[in-house]
């Protein structure tokens, strides 16, 4: 038999179940309502909590200033109960510190560090495991004498000084050309071509008349064997000024009679680099014939930059590479430095003088010159220069305090020299830098700086994503 309930009963029913389940939900949770019911007490800074308002603002970036509420504890920020202050860290989390209280570019004050401190702020620690992926290796700051190295390019030119012009002091003709290319090597003495001129012939009957009259008069009286013999002395000495060699003067003499033509000959060791000469041809007294260059030693014009001529004394032994002979190294000294600077490239040309007694140092062939210029003979603190993390407003050092412990040190530098930078202030003798690696040390401390503002639960959801993407890598 099937029974009805009255529908009356049936909705009092479910009302009488709601409110007893309500009123349970309420008495297990009673802050459920006590929350949304609460006001805040007051708003603080969100990066400096000795800040606050009692409305509602924004800092100086623009964030929400941060509510607190009556059971909430107040973000106080009290120096511990002992312990000395290490140093005063940057209050955004920047990698910079100083040793004495300062504010920042904003005028907020910097936090002081102190030795009972768990974990220095400002430092980043990072695992062994992730030190080893990324490479990480380290150097001790110390003293050492710091060489500057001066590099330049330049081209080998021939020594201006050892350039001689081949000229005839008497108008004649070449009869016969023996060196008739340009760029032959010649040798001093080689005759370079056979001259006739009608002065050189004169020139030889002169000096045989005079010597027949000296070798006739020596029975004379004194006076005629002196003139006799200044006539012939004169006359030989004509053909000296005209360049006549040693060797076909006393062919000449030996013969007895004058030569139709004679040869000129090479005043030096060389190559030719200019031949006017052609066989044939009339020349005229100072009339160029031949120019040739004594390559037994070349020049280096080298372009040192105006930054760098201070470095550059006379006399200073220097490394060349010569691009056509990579695997040999050329050593030279400094010659002359040239008074004045080219204002379209700001430097200043360097004269450098090479010996090429082989022969392989050939004019045009471009170089690069390697000068040691000693910047001071004391030593001083340096640092390589791989270790400097320059933003260009400020250089920073990363310092390892301890196994995975790294701090940034704000630092000050000096002259650059060798792969190293000397230290004027920042850092200590003994104190072990980065050199490899810092670049993305830096970056993972930047980050966690940033994700820090945000109060401790960002940074840690921020350090685990961190973690993560290193991971993923």
């Amino acid at each position: 038999m099937t029974r009805y309930f009255p529908a009356s009963l049936i909705l009092i029913l479910g009302l009488s179940l709601g409110f007893w389940v309500g009123r349970r939900e309420v008495t297990q949770n009673p802050d459920a309502t006590a929350v949304s019911e609460k006001m805040p007490l007051y708003y603080r800074h969100p990066m400096n909590p000795k800040v606050t308002s009692t409305t509602p603002a924004k800092d100086e970036m623009g964030m929400d200033y941060v509510p607190v509420y009556a059971e909430q504890p107040t973000a106080t920020i009290s120096p511990p109960e002992s312990g000395k202050i290490l140093y005063y860290r940057h209050p955004m989390g920047a990698a910079d510190t100083s040793p004495v209280p300062k504010k920042d570019e904003m005028g907020m004050d910097y936090l002081p560090v102190y030795e009972s401190e768990p974990e220095t702020s400002g430092q980043i620690q990072i695992s062994p495991e992730k030190i080893q992926k990324l490479g990480v290796t380290t150097a001790t700051v110390s003293k050492r004498v710091l060489i500057r190295s001066i590099r330049a390019l330049g081209s080998i030119q021939v020594d201006e000084r050892r350039i001689h012009a081949v000229t005839a002091k008497f108008e004649g003709w070449i009869q016969r050309l023996y060196v008739n290319a340009t760029g032959q090597a010649v040798k001093r003495g080689e005759p370079l071509f056979d001259v006739y001129s009608p002065e050189l012939v004169t020139a030889q009957q002169e000096y045989l008349i005079a010597r027949q009259g000296q070798q006739a008069l020596q029975q004379g009286s004194a006076q005629a064997r002196d003139t006799a013999a200044r006539l012939a002395e004169n006359a030989l000495q004509r053909l000296h000024y005209w360049d006549i060699a040693q060797v076909h003067i006393k062919h000449l003499q030996s013969l007895g009679k004058p030569l139709d033509a004679l040869p000129l000959m090479s005043p030096v060791n060389g190559v030719v680099l200019e031949k006017p000469a052609l066989e044939g041809m009339r020349f005229m007294p100072g009339e160029l014939l031949f120019r040739i260059a004594d390559l037994s030693t070349v020049w280096l014009l080298a372009e040192v930059f105006e930054q760098d001529i201070g470095g550059v004394r006379l006399g200073q032994v220097v490394q060349v590479h010569i691009n056509a002979y990579p695997d040999q190294l050329f050593s030279g000294k400094v010659g002359f430095i040239y008074p004045t600077l080219a204002t379209e490239t700001r430097t200043v040309k360097v004269r450098i003088e090479l010996p090429n007694g082989e022969g392989l140092l050939k004019p045009g062939l471009y170089g690069s010159v390697t000068l040691a210029a000693l910047e001071d003979k004391d030593a001083r603190l340096a640092v390589p220069d791989s270790a400097v993390i320059d933003s260009g407003a400020r250089q920073v050092v990363l310092v390892q305090r301890s196994e995975g412990r790294f701090e940034p040190h704000v630092v000050k530098l000096g002259q650059q020299a060798d792969g190293y930078y000397e230290v004027l202030e920042g850092l200590d003798a003994g104190d072990e830098v980065v050199t490899r690696a810092n670049f993305l040390i830096d970056a993972e401390s930047n980050l966690k700086s940033a994700l820090g503002s945000f109060g401790n639960n960002g940074a840690d959801s921020g350090q685990t994503t961190h973690e993560t993407q290193q991971g993923g890598h």
